[in-house]
């Protein structure tokens, strides 16, 4: 339903709309499970897409793939949008377009391990302090001797290396010890093993491919299927983070626009909090605080609103809150800090209400045209218009093939990089002491002062004058590392 009010969420006393030129100031989707969050989800999201602006979001259990179909009149939905005044409440399907960091159920998503950067790499790995200072040792050295990092092989080769030759690096770069070495060789392989090497590597994305519109000028709803990633919660945490930072450093400044230039939805949002240190804390809060000047809404959808950081959580001025259960004290204290979040309503206690909502009802409270939060309202949720529920393999099959992203992201690329560099570098080096030694064996004499400066020279030396000449001044001497290797160095 599109009106100059803006994108009807609801309704209860009086209709509820979320203003587009207000809605890249963040948002929150809370409530238990059951409640109707993924409806709520689906609403926004469609809404959006109807007026141009392109989607993210996580599809954690399938739900959300059913926007790619048009839904069905089953009664229930029509006596929702009769009981809201919804009178022009009609199916349609949307623009998709289905990723995987796994390729399974839409086009592969992948980052290069640069871009990563050594912060969240040490993040999604567990190392400790001394491994995470090595491996900001292991990306500087890359960075010095212009050897990119693209996938885990190279990162492996990098740290062979520089295992291999700690004393002459140690000068430089500090103390690289082998059990630090070790420890970390040890985590990329149990990464390895849990399929992150599909996501770490070439094609990159393309962020401007998140932001394209379809054929009747809705704006693209890009999902990620997460079932699978999220078996492993910390990888699905690290890659939302790395998505919403890369955004951040890339997308120009463009202040308040008239609506979004992107909408991006962190469901399951408590896993980018859990156990994260507070230098990272610090570092999201200032991402989400700045982004918004980029043009783009960020909204976490989590069932308790108390999983979000009180420093982000204020930065969230649009708010659709579903019913919580009081059975514990942790509940019971969630239900009056929802509660307190809102602009009183004299019509009804707020406390009381978030307990009683039905499923599909919220309170909501969105922006108003200052900036100024709105009387919170006790409001059903309008029914979407697409499918409720997963689609079938064969429809998620017939979607990637009419996509024109599949050309680009589908098949993997292996440019040249460090392992390449290194390989070729020990390479010549065999070849060079094959050709000293026959030399040696003619004539020892003439031979032996060439060794001796051969061994002077020493291999880190040999190396980094060999990649220095073969590299130019094309990759000039440093990689761009990505905003969370940039901002976020401590």
């Amino acid at each position: 339903m599109m009106t100059d009010e803006g994108i009807f969420i609801g309704k209860g006393e009086s209709p509820v709309y979320l203003l587009p030129q207000l809605a890249n100031r963040h948002g929150l989707i809370a409530g238990a499970t059951g409640t109707g969050k993924t409806v709520s989800l689906q609403v926004l999201a469609e809404d959006f897409s109807r007026r141009g602006v392109p989607v993210f979001m996580a599809d954690v259990k399938g739900d959300l793939a059913g926007l790619s179909q048009a839904g069905t009149g089953h009664p229930k939905l029509l006596e929702r949008a009769a009981a809201i005044g919804l009178d022009d409440y009609r199916f349609e399907s949307f623009p998709v377009v289905f990723w995987d960091l796994f390729g399974e159920q839409g086009h592969r998503l992948r980052a290069t391990v640069s871009e990563m950067g050594p912060l969240l790499l040490s993040r999604l790995l567990g190392l400790n302090d001394t491994q995470e200072g090595v491996l900001y040792a292991i990306f500087k050295l890359a960075d010095d001797n212009g050897m990119l990092l693209l996938d885990l092989k190279d990162l492996r080769a990098l740290l062979v290396f520089a295992g291999e030759n700690a004393k002459d690096l140690q000068l430089e770069y500090g103390n690289i010890t082998a059990a630090s070495i070790g420890a970390i060789q040890r985590r990329l392989l149990v990464l390895e093993e849990e399929g992150a090497e599909l996501f770490l590597g070439e094609p990159a994305l393309d962020l401007f491919d998140f932001m394209r519109n379809g054929a009747n000028g809705y704006g693209n709803i890009n999902i990620l299927a997460a079932d699978r990633l999220m078996q492993n919660p910390k990888l699905y945490s690290i890659f939302l983070l790395w998505l919403l930072s890369e955004l951040f450093e890339e997308l120009p400044e463009i202040g308040d626009p008239e609506q979004p230039r992107l909408v991006f939805f962190f469901d399951e949002a408590h896993l980018l909090f859990d156990d994260a240190p507070k230098a990272l804390l610090d570092k999201i809060e200032q991402v989400v605080r700045l982004i918004r000047s980029k043009g783009v809404g960020v909204y976490f959808v989590t069932q308790n609103p108390l999983d979000i950081p009180d420093a982000i959580l204020g930065q969230l001025g649009n708010r659709v809150q579903h019913a919580l259960r009081a059975f514990t004290p942790r509940d019971q204290k969630a239900v009056r800090a929802a509660a307190e979040t809102f602009r009183a309503n004299p019509a009804f206690d707020a406390a009381e209400a978030i307990k009683e909502l039905g499923v599909g009802e919220a309170l909501v409270s969105m922006l108003g045209g200052k900036g100024i939060p709105g009387i919170v309202e006790r409001a059903l949720i309008r029914p979407p218009a697409s499918r409720l529920g997963p689609v079938s393999a064969a429809e998620r099959a017939a979607v990637i093939e009419k996509s024109m992203l599949g050309k680009r992201y589908d098949r993997s690329v292996d440019s040249l990089s460090a392992y390449e560099m290194l390989r070729e570098r020990a390479r010549k080096a065999a070849v060079v002491k094959t050709e000293n030694q026959d030399a040696e064996t003619k004539s020892p004499a003439t031979t032996k002062p060439a060794a001796s400066r051969s061994n002077r020279q020493g291999v880190v030396e040999a190396m980094v004058k060999s990649v220095v000449r073969s590299v130019g001044s094309s990759l000039g001497r440093s990689i761009a590392r990505g905003i969370l290797g940039s901002i976020l160095k401590r």
